[in-house]
């Protein structure tokens, strides 16, 4: 049995930025990095920014004990924006699970996360430094995600012909969470003391437990648990859901590969979670005990806890 010392070392690829474009106060103006935020404005004339950063985010990944090499990728990226027609703060956060072989899932992976970040990021970030955005307007932004996940979509099939990869993707802004999702890589909403798996898995088991014909239980080790009927890069109609779920203060969202909830049960991660110092340590108690369980896959977990002011 592996111990608590015996987490396989990071791996994959994870893109993670921090762009908060005008943050909180600089305890010192010779050290900005500090705190990693720029504060813009005459100082007579505008009071100092304060307050908690609005996303803390954990990550952390392992290749598991069984495979190889990951086929995982990881995306966080994050802003903060205050001070005259401030934007409510924006967060997007993604996990990829690759297949096709070694390669291909790699490269469709990363490729997926690559083409959403550049899709979402590139139009929020581009637009909120040009103008104020429209942010009460959800509907937008569920659209965005769309066609974020259609073109990852088009770039994997070009790209990787034989690959392809699931995709769940989390565009956290105002108080809401906007889902994106495609494959079996999964959501959690985790709120007072409760989980909720926000996504559907696009599988033949979780297809053959929705006509009735196997349980939950028998899911677990059918001989077809793997096989999925939806995924970025096999087709070019790619048919992706789209959920829109709002959120309290101080809430939860966990992404996570099948290599953690195929791993562990939805009750173990929540306890796991909530006995955690913080978001970093919750995910990588979360990849020990998956690799406890004897790690049959790579093993990826992205917690974001959203720390929203509800006055905005």
């Amino acid at each position: 049995m592996l111990g608590a010392n015996d987490i396989i070392a990071y791996s994959g690829d994870v893109l993670k930025w921090s762009i908060p474009f005008f943050g909180s106060r600089v305890k010192d103006p010779l050290r900005w990095d500090l705190d990693r935020r720029l504060q813009v404005g005459r100082a007579t004339s505008h009071a100092a920014i304060s307050g908690s950063p609005p996303f803390q985010v954990g990550h952390s990944q392992s290749i598991g004990l069984v495979r190889t090499h990951n086929e995982d990728s990881i995306l966080a990226l994050s802003g903060a924006m205050s001070g005259k027609g401030s934007a409510p703060d924006f967060g997007l956060f993604l996990v990829a699970d690759g297949m096709g072989g070694h390669r291909k899932g790699e490269r469709a992976s990363a490729i997926a996360t690559q083409a959403v970040a550049r899709e979402i990021g590139g139009y929020v970030f581009a637009d909120l430094l040009e103008k104020t955005l429209d942010f009460t307007n959800m509907t937008r932004f569920e659209k965005l995600m769309q066609i974020a996940l259609q073109r990852c979509n088009e770039n994997v099939t070009a790209a990787v012909p034989s690959g392809g990869t699931t995709v769940t993707a989390a565009m956290l802004l105002g108080g809401y969470a906007i889902i994106g999702h495609v494959g079996d890589s999964r959501a959690y909403l985790l709120d007072d003391g409760n989980i909720i798996q926000l996504t559907t898995d696009h599988s033949l088991v979780q297809r053959l437990q929705d006509l009735g014909e196997i349980t939950a239980q028998e899911a677990v080790n059918h001989p077809q648990r793997n096989v999925l009927l939806r995924a970025v890069g096999q087709e070019n109609g790619l048919q992706a859901d789209v959920t829109r779920h709002s959120l309290r203060p101080g809430a939860r969202l966990l992404l996570c590969s099948d290599g953690l909830w195929g791993s562990l049960d939805d009750d173990y991660m929540q306890e796991i979670i909530s006995h955690s110092v913080d978001v970093q340590d919750a995910c990588d108690s979360l990849v020990t005990a998956a690799n406890r369980a004897g790690g049959p896959d790579n093993i990826t977990t992205v917690l974001v806890q959203y720390n929203y002011n509800s006055d905005d």
